[in-house]
């Protein structure tokens, strides 16, 4: 694990895209949080704020119940790039489901948004893990190692799409076939690649080809075994890979006023959704195995801080001693909270030395 850090800890936002985010749960849901001008909203609070990345959910269907989660949701390429204008120096990702798209649309996708954003545009590759939106679509999923044979083709496909100097190029695999392949322009930098994922493929995958890591951990103490775990595959190729998680926060006055607000959140929980969304996640990701039903419901797969105000401060303070290097944050309510965060516990962080003075 380690124990010094030489960067800072970099500050992000887990956005709310979907309807009900973060919290599969009844309880005070603010009903327009997924909404296009509340995403902007946040965005231009969080880049005010010296926050560095906004990372998006992408979803097809939801997940049943009262609550429907997830069921409302913006598509992320079209969502970043309207970000990215709205914006000047905060990073933007997309996320993408292999399954439904090809090598070449994302990578023309991405460098129109590298290209009009100033190079602040990353991806996140997810391989597909819920037969409920697959199965919707006719789309079948394949064994889970196959998946991420599937995705490791598709990024080496996209790394020369973006470098000109390895243009034009032949692949084959058995997904796709390239037959002097090319595309133009191609990004000034490489955009950033993130890959969500625990599970042995997901890591190997990730040490091999990615750039940052994000990871779910039920709790801060999970974290620095992930992380050295995957810093220990990728320094195998050469290489080096950040981290990021995405903690849910919630505090007040004192820990066990925000034990409270965290029970209530518990207490109305949709137990249909949740056992919907504990049953795809563990039959088809792999990354969230030691999760219980309750800690889903309430962060929808985000470590829990919970505390004063100082207790969070403390807790990403010991996350960024683990190893990590970013964390994108979620909220029950996003943009009191981020208010809130800005106020209450950012300032003890850049006191601490943890993150940047905004």
């Amino acid at each position: 694990m380690q124990t010094e850090q030489h960067q800072k800890l970099a500050l992000g936002l887990f956005m709310p895209n979907c309807s009900n985010m973060p919290s599969i749960s009844t309880h005070r849901v603010v009903e327009d949080q997924w909404t296009y001008e509340h995403n902007e909203s946040l965005a231009l609070a969080a880049e005010s704020y010296g926050f560095e990345y906004l990372f998006p959910v992408s979803r097809w269907r939801g997940f049943g119940g009262e609550t429907n989660f997830l069921g409302t949701s913006l598509e992320t390429t079209t969502w970043a790039a309207a970000l990215l204008r709205a914006t000047s120096s905060i990073n933007v990702f997309s996320t993408v489901h292999i399954p439904l798209f090809h090598p070449f649309v994302v990578a023309k996708m991405g460098a129109t948004l590298s290209h009009m954003s100033g190079n602040r545009w990353g991806l996140n590759v997810v391989s597909g893990w819920s037969e409920r939106e697959f199965g919707m679509m006719g789309i079948p999923l394949a064994e889970h190692a196959r998946r991420y044979e599937r995705t490791s083709c598709f990024v080496e496909i996209l790394k020369k799409l973006w470098s000109a100097a390895d243009q034009p190029f032949d692949y084959e695999c058995d997904w796709y076939s390239v037959n002097g392949g090319e595309s133009s322009p191609t990004p000034d930098v490489p955009p950033m690649i993130a890959n969500a994922g625990v599970s042995e493929d997901a890591k190997n995958m990730t040490a091999r080809l990615c750039d940052w890591a994000f990871i779910s951990t039920p709790s801060i103490d999970a974290v620095g075994s992930i992380i050295d775990d995957i810093a220990e595959k990728a320094n195998g190729y050469g290489r080096s890979v950040k981290t990021a998680i995405f903690p849910f926060l919630v505090w007040g006055q004192s820990r066990a006023e925000a034990e409270e607000r965290l029970a209530s959140i518990i207490s109305e929980k949709d137990e249909v959704a949740t056992a919907n969304w504990l049953h795809d996640l563990t039959a088809g990701s792999g990354s969230f195995d030691a999760f219980t039903s309750d800690m889903l419901a309430a962060s929808g797969g985000g470590v829990h801080m919970v505390g004063s105000a100082d207790d969070i401060a403390e807790q990403l303070i010991e996350a960024h001693r683990a190893g990590v290097n970013a964390v994108m944050l979620t909220f029950p309510e996003y943009l009191n909270d981020l208010h809130r965060f800005a106020k209450e516990i950012q300032p003890t962080l850049t006191k601490a030395g943890c993150i940047s003075k905004n």
